[in-house]
């Protein structure tokens, strides 16, 4: 069984993966779970892909196995772009969603619907076991409302309608967000470059 150990606390992620992964060799850890839980990487990098392959290497180092790390996020036109690699932190560092939903709102005053196009992207980074590093990536494209809507998921979810749905992420629900998000795509083309191993083995 292939180890595959992911820079991530989250709990839910690492379901998610293993949802994903399922029927392939590979047992799957948080970094929490193989005693690096304390091990924070800052991510200081200027694009997306830069942190998830700093996530991955940080914790590559230490152990054997194949190690796995994203990071998403939204970027807006009307905003050149922003919030991008800074939108967990986008109203400061300790930021909440909520700080990050208004700050965002108050950025786009003003800004009609049509000028409102944005997407979500997720990298994820993959270090093999022999320390070869790939990135994959999944991207979905929508509007930033004028105003939360929805109860589920998180972050900008209740302001992002996502293209074809005329709905939020929020509004949406998990079950259908998992099928079509950013990070769905991303973790699709993962199951791919696994399966590949699997097959190089």
């Amino acid at each position: 069984m292939n180890k595959i150990i992911l820079s991530t606390g989250n709990i839910n992620k690492v379901e998610e993966i293993e949802d994903i992964l399922k029927g392939l060799p590979f047992s799957i850890y948080s970094k929490k779970e193989i005693g690096l839980g304390d091990l924070e990487v800052e991510e200081d990098g200027e694009t997306l892909e830069e942190n998830a392959i700093k996530k991955a290497l940080a914790i590559s180092e230490k152990v054997n196995g194949i190690v796995i790390a994203d990071d998403t996020g939204l970027f807006v036109d009307a905003l050149d772009g922003a919030p991008g690699v800074y939108s967990a932190r986008y109203a400061g560092e300790e930021a909440s969603y909520e700080d990050n939903n208004k700050k965002l709102l108050e950025e786009l005053k003003g800004v009609a619907l049509a000028e409102r196009d944005a997407k979500f992207k997720t990298i994820i980074a993959i270090v093999t076991e022999d320390k070869q590093v790939k990135t994959v990536s999944g991207e979905c494209k929508g509007k930033i409302g004028f105003e939360l809507k929805g109860k589920e998921g998180f972050g900008y979810d209740p302001l992002f309608i996502v293209e074809g749905y005329e709905k939020t992420f929020a509004q949406l629900g998990e079950e259908i967000k998992n099928k079509i998000s950013h990070r769905a795509k991303a973790l699709e083309k993962l199951k791919i470059e696994l399966e590949k191993l699997v097959e190089d083995d």
